[in-house]
């Protein structure tokens, strides 16, 4: 085999293991992608747990604040009727 063969054989397997690198170092960095996304979606489903009970808490100060607001003109009219009577 002439030298130029020699030399093309050793660049295909060069290239052949450059990308043999390249790939094995993708799949380790995605691998550690995904151990972190694993962490982070069990953290989630956590605080999605513990703040369920926060929905019907809200749901009744909203209730309550419906309530306070309709009764806000009533209270507005009973104030300015006080301060009318309030001698100057």
């Amino acid at each position: 085999m002439p030298a130029t063969g020699y030399v093309m054989v050793v660049a295909v397997v060069l290239i052949v293991l450059a990308l043999v690198y390249y790939l094995v170092s993708t799949i380790v960095a995605l691998r550690q992608i995904t151990s972190g996304l694993d962490d982070v979606i069990a953290s989630v489903g956590e605080i999605v747990e513990k703040s369920a009970p926060v929905a019907e808490v809200v749901t009744t100060i909203n209730a309550q604040f419906d309530v306070i607001l309709g009764a806000l003109p009533g209270i507005a009219r009973k104030a300015a009727v006080v301060a009318e009577r309030r001698p100057r």
